[in-house]
């Protein structure tokens, strides 16, 4: 196979062929950027190319292939596989730009983040930095700095957000890794649009050092792939205890590998499907998605999350305040540079009263309680990830239940509850028979149970119910 060709398989693949000798580290790094400079003029998934850094980084491993060391090399996970990462990871000696014009003026970072480190010493080689909604507070990645990253499937559509970039990287085939970050929705959401898997562990499972925040008390960090195996390998190399504690939200939990599990599947899951108001907050296409994913796993019992209403009302408060309390300053100096919409929600939240956000608190702690129960006697639960397919870029609306919602804030209605718990997901592909862009289903867990997901998730794929096929961009 040619680099090209090479750079078309899964990151496991890849990873072999450079083990093997079939291609070398700094040929995939070469075909990533020839990928990314042939097409991100039209999908705009790249703000930074760490050109220099990658092609050096990829000799480094060749170099070390041949040496003293070859046998350590050969061992790591992702040996010579390309990645990229939302651009509010450190990258050292690029400032941190969180989707934002004012970071612009930001020092560059002087160190990589931890999660880049982690999958670094994995043999995996950094390409770049990805576009995002500004400070991550959108779903649609239509950054007015940096331009709206478009979906590699159809142009003219959003690639979902906040981590828009990520998911269009992967499923426009420039590399088969990314980063993101997930605080309502933010990896589930663009990875439902673009037709890929992607993870948001629980909350606290990967250190956040090295990350610019956006709400501490929901952010997470996870992976997007092509493949189950893929999104199992990155996640893997990412696990374990973080080594300076610079994350108070980090559970500092040992590695628990979940890629040797993925061969189980589903056997012995008790899986359910979730009902009640997530369901009636979903477009026909949405609901035949997750009906395919139920039945293909026999699903069906239909169970009611209690208070996830409530759950998300009690986020949009916590997310509205904490994050409105990171940005006061600039608000209070720089409001001009901000996008209008962004900051307009960022003021509201300086607004808020404390009450308000004291029970939303409470809310979430009750409806934690209420959701544990649920897990007593299921495993896995199923859900729509997004309520529609990707929506033209530039709509402001969309029809749901006779109401007309804005785009921004609702393309994350039926994550947004989930990421109020930390629970963890996984967010798995589906195509219809008769449409051409995918949208995700939700394979929902209790906590610390990313295995169970990332099981089912290896299920359907190796049954054919989900796909995420490189998008035909030339």
């Amino acid at each position: 196979m040619t680099p090209a060709e090479w750079l078309r398989q899964d990151a496991a693949a890849m990873a072999a062929g450079v083990r093997a000798g079939s291609v070398s580290a700094t040929a995939l790094a070469q075909a990533a950027l020839t990928r990314i400079a042939a097409t991100d003029g039209r999908v705009n998934a790249f703000t930074e190319i760490a050109q220099e850094r990658a092609l050096q980084n990829a000799a480094q491993i060749d170099v070390a292939l041949t040496g003293a060391q070859a046998a350590r090399t050969r061992s790591l996970p992702l040996l010579g596989v390309p990645f990229a990462v939302k651009n509010l990871f450190d990258i050292a000696g690029v400032p941190t730009l969180a989707g934002a014009k004012i970071e612009r003026d930001s020092a560059p970072a002087q160190a990589d983040a931890l999660l880049v480190q982690r999958l670094e010493r994995a043999g995996a080689v950094l390409v770049g930095a990805l576009n995002m909604d500004e400070y991550a507070y959108g779903f649609t990645t239509e950054n007015t700095h940096y331009g709206p990253t478009c979906n590699p499937h159809d142009l003219t559509r959003i690639a979902g957000g906040s981590s828009g970039g990520s998911a269009a990287a992967v499923a426009a085939g420039q590399v088969p890794i990314t980063l993101g970050s997930d605080t309502n929705g933010s990896i589930r959401v663009p990875a439902s649009l673009n037709g890929i898997y992607g993870l948001k562990p629980t909350f606290g499972r990967l250190p956040r050092t090295g990350t610019y925040p956006f709400v501490s008390s929901l952010d997470h960090l996870g992976p997007f792939a092509r493949s189950v195996r893929d999104l199992a390998l990155a996640y893997d190399a990412m696990q374990g205890p973080e080594e300076d504690a610079a994350d108070p939200g980090c559970a500092q939990r040992p590695v628990d590998a979940v890629l040797p599990q993925l061969a189980q599947g589903a056997r012995g899951l008790r899986v359910g499907v979730l009902g009640g108001w997530l369901r009636q907050q979903a477009l026909p296409e949405a609901l035949a998605a997750a009906d395919t994913v139920a039945m293909a796993l026999g699903a069906q019992q239909f169970v009611d999350l209690p208070l996830v209403e409530a759950g998300r009302a009690a986020a949009f408060l916590i997310t509205n305040s904490e994050g409105a309390a990171l940005h006061l300053p600039d608000l209070r100096q720089r409001p001009q540079d901000f996008e209008p919409l962004s900051r307009d929600r960022f003021l509201a939240g300086t607004l808020l009263p404390a009450a308000w956000v004291a029970r939303a608190q409470r809310v979430r702690r009750l409806y934690a309680e209420q959701a544990a129960r649920v897990f007593e006697r299921l495993d896995v639960l199923v859900a729509p990830a997004t309520p529609c397919a990707a929506t033209p870029i530039g709509q402001e609306f969309f029809e749901l239940n006779g109401q007309r919602l804005p785009v921004r804030p609702n393309m994350g209605l039926l994550t947004q509850p989930i990421s109020c718990i930390g629970l963890p997901v996984c967010a798995v592909p589906v195509w219809g028979a008769h449409e051409r862009l995918p949208i995700g289903v939700q394979l929902i867990a209790a906590p610390w149970r990313e295995d169970a997901v990332l099981r089912v998730a290896a299920e359907l794929e190796a049954t054919g119910v989900t796909r995420a096929p490189i998008a035909a961009l030339a």
